[in-house]
């Protein structure tokens, strides 16, 4: 029997996708896995037992990567499992900048009990007037599930699309319009693009990418969408091109201190991803995640540990084995079973940065004699008996 816990309220709905030899637990230091929303994790003790988080989202600020990396816990997310919420969120955000529709509507609220409130309308809408997205053109930095999501959607509506992103994927690029103008330098998007979205993970390398240097590139009365990260964005430099009217809105999912209240902002509080539908995906694809590892010792989108997956074992036993990513660690796995006379009839190894992962399937039990001795092998940081 496996034993999760749940750091967040979880979509009870998916909860009972969990197959009966999983039951969840109210004792953490109990859990093998863990399902985690947006809880603090970086301050937590982590107990022996535990040998996976799930983030039901993509964003994993709120995990220690490194920490768990070293403990062998696997983190995963759920990439693209909340991408429709926060595409139709997007297109409200730009809706919301180009035109008025905030002011008009606290007018409206103001003119309760006015009879004349008809006349009134007609007289007062002008203040309101805005624009429209067609035609405009739109740029979007970062095109993983998200950003192609809004590139189809904005060719849709008629905007004149242009996508950045040097890391495309063959998957995203397969499902990209072929209308989106996919270039190869980010300065082509601050020079032409009436509005700029950014959909990018929050990494040293991205921190800051709408920064001042990023702004003096941008056209006059450029409108900037963050549904991604508030710290993708030094806001103060943003606030700095409002003040100036190189921007003309910025339109950010996450409140602070600095954007809060502040003139040309529209602040929304971080409700990107939050529907029922993104939480149900998030959750559902979670749980799969966590029962597909416990399970079966297989790796789908973990973002500490390389991608594994050997299917169901169909021999006596498998074991899994988190180790450095240096030379000579295969060889030492098969010596130690070869030693001790135990036939290996399906292996494989991959690595991400410092770590690797490996399986390796056997045709009888993994006894404590065979973990002992592969735990004792320089470099091993893990050893787990899936079967």
């Amino acid at each position: 029997m496996f034993k999760y816990y749940c750091l967040n309220p979880i979509s009870k709905v998916r909860l009972e996708d969990f197959k009966d030899n999983f039951a969840v637990t109210e004792d953490v230091n109990e859990a093998e896995g863990i399902l985690v929303r947006s809880a603090a994790m970086h301050d937590m003790e982590f107990s022996e037992n535990l040998l996976a988080v799930a983030r039901a989202g993509a964003g994993v600020n709120n995990i220690p990567l490194d920490r768990c990396a070293e403990k062998g816990i696997v983190v995963f997310n759920t990439p693209g499992a909340n991408a429709n919420g926060v595409k139709e969120l997007v297109f409200a955000g730009m809706l919301l900048a180009a035109r008025d529709v905030v002011g008009g509507i606290e007018w409206a609220k103001s003119q309760t009990g006015n009879e004349d409130v008809a006349k009134a309308t007609e007289k007062e809408k002008k203040k309101f007037a805005g624009t429209e997205l067609y035609g405009k053109k739109l740029g979007i930095i970062g095109l993983g599930a998200i950003g192609v999501r809004v590139a189809n959607a904005a060719k849709h509506m008629g905007m004149e699309v242009y996508g950045y992103d040097p890391y495309l994927s063959v998957d995203a690029a397969w499902n990209l319009s072929r209308d989106v103008k996919h270039v190869l330098n980010v300065d082509e998007i601050y020079a032409n693009c009436d509005y700029i979205t950014i959909h990018v993970p929050l990494l040293d390398s991205t921190r800051g990418t709408i920064g001042k240097e990023a702004i003096s590139k941008m056209k006059d009365g450029v409108i900037i969408l963050n549904f991604a990260r508030d710290l993708l964005a030094d806001e103060q430099a943003v606030l700095d091109g409002i003040a100036s009217g190189k921007i003309r809105k910025y339109v950010t999912d996450f409140p602070n201190t600095t954007t809060v209240g502040k003139e040309g902002c529209i602040v929304i509080p971080h409700l990107g991803a939050s529907t029922e539908e993104s939480e149900d995906n998030c959750a559902k694809m979670a749980v799969k995640e966590l029962m597909n590892y416990l399970e079966n010792g297989n790796i789908v989108n973990s973002v500490n540990y390389p991608a594994l997956d050997m299917g169901i074992c169909s021999q006596e036993g498998r074991v899994a084995i988190f180790h450095k990513n240096i030379a000579n660690m295969l060889t030492k796995f098969t010596a130690t079973f070869g030693d001790l006379g135990i036939n290996i009839t399906d292996m494989a190894n991959k690595s991400r940065g410092e770590v690797a992962y490996s399986m390796l399937d056997v045709e009888t039990k993994v006894t404590d004699e065979i973990v002992s001795k592969l735990q004792a092998i320089d470099g091993v940081i893990r050893v787990r008996v899936v079967k």
